[in-house]
């Protein structure tokens, strides 16, 4: 059976902010030019904001200049940040670091505590409002490519295979989506975009992307311990000097709080375990009170880009663009991205316009976006943050954070050199003999929570008999290499307990066991595998993590 195809001039894969803020755009243009530009908007998740995950503190900046009137359009932006703090911890206390002594680029003022998935479901009724189609549950498992490679649309994955991958009664084909211009707004380490940075080289002379595992808890708090609109920062413990990493803690509206860990993806000692140590980051003297009696809603997990302004690959090549954080512009020091890629994408709608306006069937690179992106905010305000997180990289944190502190605070970030990133998040493991065990305290399932209880309430779901979208080029090496080497790190790095070695009775045996229908889709996999043996891909559409208010 041949796959059905659809025609747009433009279609957008991700409806996540840069995705839906370039289909609003691009409507907007059509209404005041007169054109006719039809807009397809693909999300795989099972609905809008499904597989949205973010902090997060929403900087309306673009979003003002997007849609103006967002207050009475409803925008679900209830909570303006009243309240923040920077807290410094040890082992057992904590020091506060005034606000007034950090840079000004970390300040929250006029900033609101949101739920980015929410926000998203908001931006797609605006979208479809203005005209443009949007589709969830459509995972967009395939470039296609015209006989001049250029890139002519996508496909979405057929639906009804099993777990070999023959063909179930409820079979479909996928569907060919063609357009004039592809957008790619898949978000942080986007399996299509991969292989666009390398078909394209674009990601050439460009330093490596760097990357954080973020993990994240919405609690509903006990209310003499919830102050709406404070938001808290932390640094220090539980990391080591060498190893990266901070929490957020959010207080919203209906005495809920977002609390999270995010931690480096270049760490060294694979007995580290990310979830394990946002645990127990919760159980510290200065956070546990905040959430006693209180009670944990949901749970999720997502890596974001923090190689900032140096590792922002090339955006455009033959008959696509990417936005958002597919390309990386996340501001680590705010950490923010919400806002530059919901700007960059409407940099990418503009450019979409002009050339369709001006006769571009599609057959060229539209340079221009390059060109709007090196002229607009977003690429001053990551320039100026270029070498807070290589600093902490190259020094550790406490110098790290001391250099760029003195680069925001005092020269503005304008200092005449760039720091740059020297390696790939999987090339900085060091064999797990050589690194000392880390001995992590047993959940009480009050305060600290196991993975599996943990992926229960992300309401994660995938169809089990499926391919599984985790897929191993090489399916000896998690235990003829990872496993005598890093003791396979993938047991401890993913957040969901998708990967396991399992043994015999005796202790012998080893095999290593993908439960891909854990997965959270957060991507760290796909990062962290010191062999880069892992491929991340989509499962069938609709497939994975149901993220409420998250």
């Amino acid at each position: 059976m041949e796959r059905e195809s659809m025609e747009f001039d433009v279609v957008i894969v991700g409806a996540g902010p840069a995705g839906l803020a370039a289909a609003i755009r691009l409507r907007q243009l059509a209404e005041e030019s007169g054109q006719d530009i039809s807009v397809c908007v693909l999300e795989k998740g099972s609905e809008v904001g499904a597989h949205i995950l973010s902090g997060a503190v929403l900087e309306p900046r673009a979003l003002n200049e997007l849609l103006p009137d967002w207050k009475e359009r409803g925008a679900p932006l209830n909570t303006p940040v009243e309240d923040e703090r920077f807290l410094l911890l040890s082992e057992k206390g904590s020091r506060n670091i005034p606000v007034s002594l950090l840079p000004k680029q970390t300040h929250n003022h006029g900033n609101y505590i949101v739920s980015l998935g929410n926000v998203c479901r908001w931006l797609a009724e605006q979208a479809e409002a203005l005209g443009a189609e949007v589709y969830p549950g459509f995972a967009a498992a395939e470039i296609l490519y015209d006989e001049s490679g250029r890139v002519r649309g996508v496909a979405t994955g057929d639906m009804g295979l099993d777990r070999s991958g023959e063909k179930k009664p409820s079979w479909e084909p996928g569907m060919e989506l063609l357009a004039k211009y592809t957008l790619f707004a898949e978000g942080c380490r986007g399996s299509l975009t991969k292989g666009l940075e390398q078909r394209f080289g674009l990601r050439d002379g460009r330093d490596p992307q760097t990357y954080g595992i973020g993990i994240k808890e919405l609690w509903e708090l006990d209310p003499a311990q919830h102050k709406q609109g404070t938001v808290i920062h932390t640094a220090g413990w539980p990391m080591d000097d060498k190893t990266w990493g901070g929490s957020f803690i959010y207080h919203l509206e209906g005495n809920q709080a977002y609390i999270g860990y995010v931690i480096g993806l270049d760490y060294q000692n694979p007995h580290l375990f990310p979830f394990e140590e946002f645990q127990r980051f919760k159980t510290h003297p200065a956070i546990r009170p905040m959430l006693e009696g209180g009670r944990r809603i949901s749970y999720g997990a997502r890596a974001l880009n923090e190689g900032g302004w140096q590792s922002v690959p090339k955006l455009a090549f033959p008959g696509g663009l990417l936005l958002g954080c597919a390309a990386g512009f996340l501001n680590v020091p705010k950490i923010k991205g919400s806002h530059t890629a919901m700007k960059t994408g409407m940099l990418a709608a503009e450019s979409v316009a002009e050339a369709l306006a001006g006769g571009d069937e599609g057959y060229g690179t539209l340079e221009s976006y390059e060109e709007k992106y090196r002229g607009s905010w977003v690429h001053e305000e990551l320039y100026h943050a270029r070498n807070f997180r290589p600093a902490a990289a190259r020094w550790g944190n406490r110098l790290g954070f001391l250099y760029g502190g003195i680069d925001l605070k005092l020269f503005g970030g304008k200092l005449p050199w760039t720091l740059h990133h020297k390696h790939q998040d999987h090339e900085t493991l060091k064999p797990a003999a050589e690194m000392p065990k880390i001995d992590y305290p047993k959940p009480d399932g009050v305060i600290t929570f196991d993975r599996l209880s943990s992926v229960y309430i992300s309401n994660t779901n995938h169809e089990e008999d499926q391919p599984v979208h985790l897929r191993l080029a090489d399916p000896s090496i998690p235990i003829d290499k990872n496993l005598p080497l890093y003791d396979e790190p993938a047991q401890r790095y993913c957040p969901a307990g998708v990967y396991e070695v399992v043994r015999d009775d005796d202790g012998s045996n080893p095999r290593f066991v993908i439960n891909a229908q854990n997965c959270v889709h957060c991507k760290t996999c796909d990062i962290k595998d010191p062999a880069q043996n892992i491929n991340w891909t989509v499962p069938e559409g609709g497939g994975g993590p149901n993220y409420p208010n998250m």
